[in-house]
């Protein structure tokens, strides 16, 4: 009976926060080591269901990095990058179209065979993603700019959300593959947080989630960082406490912050159901990146708030 009563609490728990959330939109960007493993793969699906279940409206952009890397090796492919962006040729924009479709099946698949519904689609499906070829500049060791030639990788300059908005009414979960479409009729490949940032920014999300291979930010001690805020993030990357691959994260999050969306989430995709324990516990996990006049709500307040609910 104890046992049976403990999880009557953890459903306790979790009602201010469906209570709250309901009718709200997550954007969630899903790639990297929470993609290997098939009970992590089952365990993601398994959340998203759940989300749309208790009325929250799920929305699923997907990277694919390992995946491309493998398929343009077999294919005689070398894979190169420039601050982090994949150098993308044509060849090799048709193994990032393959292996990104092939995720996104994938994706899609898992989430029927958890009792939800969910439908595939790229950013050139009904116009979502527009793009024009990015302009990558790099400095030399004097501090001198140069412009690179990285091929068909894009920067988004439109977000037509309707078709993710059409299927949420339906009750379809959307699963996006970052590819766009530009004005000269050419397929780019899209940084996969970018896209999420701008699709939560169009969506007016309420949380905009960046599933990662890392606990979340943390500050020069290495202590996680449990809330953040967009200044002192800002701060943090000038002052290289934030370094490599999370600074683009978080810039995205600053982003989409300043666009509207109301909270971001930066935490580890590598623990089972880490979606629902950020969502539905008093504690959370991960760093939350709050806008500057959003300082107070830390997870204490948030704590207190739920209680009180």
């Amino acid at each position: 009976m104890k046992e049976l009563i403990e999880r009557a609490e953890v459903l306790i728990e979790a009602l201010p926060f469906i209570q709250r959330f309901r009718g709200e939109t997550f954007v969630i960007k899903y790639g990297g080591h929470a993609m290997e493993s098939e009970e992590l793969r089952s365990g993601f699906a398994q959340d998203l269901v759940l989300l749309e279940l208790v009325g929250i409206n799920p929305v699923v952009v997907h990277g694919g990095g390992p995946q491309i890397n493998e398929l343009a090796q077999r294919l005689g492919l070398k894979s190169s990058f420039v601050r982090g962006m994949r150098v993308t040729d044509a060849a090799t924009m048709e193994a990032v179209e393959m292996a990104l479709q092939r995720i996104n099946k994938e994706i899609v698949a898992r989430i029927s065979h958890h009792g939800g519904r969910a439908v595939g689609l790229s950013g050139k499906d009904a116009g979502l993603l527009r793009a024009r070829k990015m302009k990558m500049l790099v400095r030399d060791p004097d501090g001198h700019p140069s412009e690179v030639d990285i091929g068909l990788v894009g920067e988004i300059t439109e977000v037509n959300p309707e078709v993710l908005r059409t299927l949420e009414q339906a009750n379809f979960i959307p699963v996006v593959a970052p590819t766009g479409y530009g004005l000269d009729n050419q397929t780019y490949n899209i940084n996969a947080d970018v896209a999420a940032a701008r699709i939560a920014a169009a969506l007016k999300a309420r949380k905009l989630i960046l599933l990662t291979d890392v606990e979340g930010v943390k500050d020069a001690a290495g202590e996680l960082i449990s809330t953040l805020t967009a200044g002192r993030a800002r701060r943090m990357i000038d002052s290289s406490e934030i370094v490599a691959g999370m600074i683009p994260k978080v810039e995205c999050c600053i982003e989409a912050l300043a666009a509207g969306v109301a909270k971001a989430h930066i935490f580890d995709g590598r623990v089972r159901h880490s979606i629902l324990l950020e969502t539905f516990t008093r504690s959370g996990i991960g760093t939350e990146v709050v806008a500057d006049a959003e300082q107070g709500a830390a997870r204490i307040g948030r704590s207190k708030a739920a209680a009180e609910r």
